[in-house]
């Protein structure tokens, strides 16, 4: 990393917080201006900003981005330096001192050895550490590739396998275990190789597209022409065309390199940057940014080309705190920091960019908020934050707040079907990879990828042409299908929710899925500011659901509740087809608002067919809107009884004067756990003695222990007192 410093103003537009754009660099940058430094590198296997000087190296871990870091140093001998690594394990650094040299420094030893070419006619273009199993160091040179393990015993480096190639240069990146290798006289064909902790894979030779200028002119590839990206666990290439005025994408499989389209660009110089696998492509020349989501079908970009904005860089520089000359150098520092898109800009894999001449580290970030609201299309927004995970709280929050407007605003029911259905299946997508539950190890996930960026060719999957791919960490989270629209909605939510019922009683709550989703939906209403921040998927459960979107907006909807019982149906059908269990929180909402319309003969067909799941909590309110219909109120009845809730059944037979009813169901049920002074007293309060004999009779034969209670003693005595009156 090189350049001369820039002579471009500010562009006071792009300052602050209230430019337009979806991607941003966030003020202050991390400085790393070092007194004679020999410009920046960086070592992308560890993730450190390298800044050498004479005898020493600065360097700073940039993988937490805090522009408050400080960095440590290691002592070098004098020389050049044309590249700087540490090994992954850092415990060693290595050098690049020429095309024929590289210096190995063991930082706990302190001892050093060289490693130079067997032949002049031969130059190194450069070296990159590994995580292999069959080698430690990788050298990329004019006659193919050396892989070599490091051996600090006798100070060397074995040779383990040699790759011979012409090589006119190359493109690698840790993060993909890739090297590419350019070759041919247009440096447009290409050898790859992964090493990877597995193997080494080699990749088929391919070419890529290029466009001819004229009859008798041909272009050249630069290496600055080619990008790694590594997007959702997958591999891509991405290849500027300047002549045709594209960037060509090839999908990188195990046994095959495809062309899978190619996207309009609009400047000379192209940069790539992905940021939470969402693709930013830099029309450097135009300054302005293009959002592309690769997991979509579409090729459409999620924006319009915008500015890059830098937020936080102070509208006002602090040259009033100063005078004379140290104003002056303030605002020359400050003039530089705002400059986006700087002719010494240099980006790093994958989100970072590095101004060279200034020594200034940024990092790229989107703006979601700006996104969701820059579509109309709600059904994609939604798809597009149920995929993010740097900001998985803010993508959920949007969501909420999304779907919540949308029912506030009456949009069509159909409408509002489409955004609900991809929350659904987004958040059986969370349970069926495990990737809701916080804290956990990516190795302890069901699919181990889905945190991992080291998209692995070597880890094999089979498509549908039989070709071995390369392993995807997170698999593609279906739409879903809507009902069509000339059948009946009641018909269908009524047969899924028997499908989802196959198997198993309506209380089988101990199924592996239910139990994963109870224990999700109980924690997710308790989750802290610092749970919250630490959330890695946007998916959202049922009791959020009803937490943060049903429940609010029947509170502030007035008039005729019917629009958002139709909006809940649709949610259970979508959750019906999903084999999500609903929580009956929702279900006590959806009586609630039948009754409150008076729609009880509809409120007894969704009982009826079994569309609103049986549970305790369901059976209590129906009891208690009962109160003006009594054939509600006999649904809640039967509804305990069938869930087996004797106890509960009996005391309100009791409650409702039922209580020889209520005995004759104890006795027949085996119901111990009712304190026999609620029968006797019921039966006192109807001042008939013979009811009363009767209870006594029956709690006497019942419980053979009842006779020696002080209980028995008090009724038998207000019986005989009742007779007495009686006779007299």
């Amino acid at each position: 990393m090189s350049g001369k410093a820039t002579t471009s103003t500010p562009n006071i537009g792009l300052r602050g917080s209230s430019g337009l754009s979806h991607a941003y660099i966030q003020y202050p940058p991390l400085r790393c201006n070092v007194p004679e430094s020999r410009g920046l590198f960086y070592d992308d296997g560890n993730k450190l900003l390298l800044s050498p000087t004479a005898d020493q190296v600065f360097s700073w871990k940039v993988s937490l981005f805090d522009p408050l870091i400080g960095p440590t140093t290691d002592s070098i001998s004098e020389g050049p330096i044309i590249a700087i690594r540490y090994s992954l394990d850092t415990k060693v650094l290595a050098i690049q001192r020429s095309g024929h040299e590289i210096q190995f420094w063991d930082r706990e030893t302190a001892e050093t050895f060289s490693h130079k070419c067997t032949t002049e006619s031969e130059s190194i273009l450069g070296f990159f550490w590994t995580d292999s199993q069959q080698c430690d160091i990788v050298i990329v040179k004019t006659t193919g590739l050396d892989l070599c393990a490091y051996k600090s015993e006798s100070k060397s480096l074995q040779l383990v396998e040699t790759k011979k190639l012409n090589v006119s240069w190359y493109v690698y990146t840790h993060e993909s275990r890739l090297v590419l290798l350019a070759s041919g006289m247009q440096c447009k064909t290409f050898h790859g190789f992964q090493i990877s902790s597995a193997d080494v894979v080699r990749l088929p030779r391919f070419e890529m597209v290029m466009a001819k200028s004229e009859a008798n002119s041909k272009p050249v590839l630069a290496a600055e022409d080619i990008f790694i990206v590594t997007v959702y666990g997958r591999i891509y290439c991405l290849q500027v065309d300047r002549v045709a005025m594209l960037l060509h994408s090839y999908r990188l499989y195990r046994d095959a390199v495809i062309q899978q389209g190619s996207l309009p660009i609009y400047s000379s110089r192209i940069a790539v940057s992905v940021v939470d696998n969402v693709l930013l492509i830099h029309q450097v020349d135009a300054k302005v940014v293009i959002l592309y989501d690769l997991f979509a079908d579409s090729r459409a970009p999620i924006s319009a080309p915008l500015p890059l904005l830098l937020r936080g860089f102070p509208r006002s520089s602090s040259s009033s705190q100063f005078s004379g000359s140290e104003s002056s150098d303030v605002n020359a520092v400050s003039g530089h920091e705002a400059v986006t898109y700087a002719d010494t800009w240099n980006f790093l894999v994958p989100d970072f960019v590095c101004d060279v001449a200034n020594k200034l580290l940024w990092k790229f970030n989107i703006d979601l908020e700006a996104i969701s609201a820059s579509n109309s299309d709600v059904p994609s927004v939604l798809d597009f934050l149920q995929r993010r995970k740097l900001e998985a709280n803010k993508a959920k929050q949007l969501c909420l707040d999304i779907t919540q407007t949308l029912i506030l605003e009456h949009r069509p029911v159909h409408v509002v079907a489409k955004a609900i259905n991809v929350l659904v299946t987004s958040f059986s997508h969370s349970i069926k990879t495990c990737s809701l539950l916080k804290g956990l190890k990516p190795e302890m996930t069901v699919n181990s990828g889905a945190q991992n960026a080291d998209a692995d060719v070597s880890a094999i999957e089979r498509d549908a042409i039989g070709k071995s791919i390369i392993h995807e960490s997170t698999t593609r989270v279906d739409g879903g299908t809507l009902y069509s629209e000339d059948e009946s909605q009641f018909a269908n939510l009524k047969h899924s929710s028997k499908e989802a019922r196959v198997g198993g009683s309506v209380n089988n709550e101990n199924s592996p899925r239910n139990e994963a989703h109870s224990s999700y939906a109980m924690q997710s209403s308790l989750l802290s500011a610092q749970e919250e921040s630490q959330l890695t998927s946007a998916a959202i459960s049922p009791d959020e659901m009803y937490n943060f979107v049903f429940s609010p907006v029947d509170e502030e909807m007035v008039g005729d509740p019917s629009y958002l019982v139709a909006i809940i149906i649709e949610f259970l059908h979508s959750a019906n087809l999903e084999k999500i269990r609903v929580l009956p929180n929702l279900y006590v909402l959806i009586i609630q608002l039948l009754v409150r319309n008076e729609r009880y003969a509809e409120l007894g067909l969704f009982i009826v067919n079994k569309i609103l799941e049986p549970s305790k909590e369901v059976a209590l309110q129906l009891l208690e809107s009962g109160r003006q219909n009594t054939q509600t109120r006999k649904l809640g009845l039967d509804m305990l009884r069938q869930l087996g809730l004797h106890n509960d059944y009996v005391l309100l037979l009791v409650q409702d004067g039922y209580y020889l009813e209520a005995l004759r169901y104890a006795r027949k049920y085996k119901v111990d756990t009712i304190r026999p002074s609620l029968f006797l007293e019921a039966a006192f309060v109807s001042n008939d003695s013979q009811h009363l004999a009767a209870v006594l009779r029956f709690l006497t034969d019942f419980l053979p222990t009842f006779k020696n209670t002080s209980e028995h003693n008090r009724y038998y005595r207000i019986l005989n007192e009742m007779n007495s009156s009686t006779t007299i």
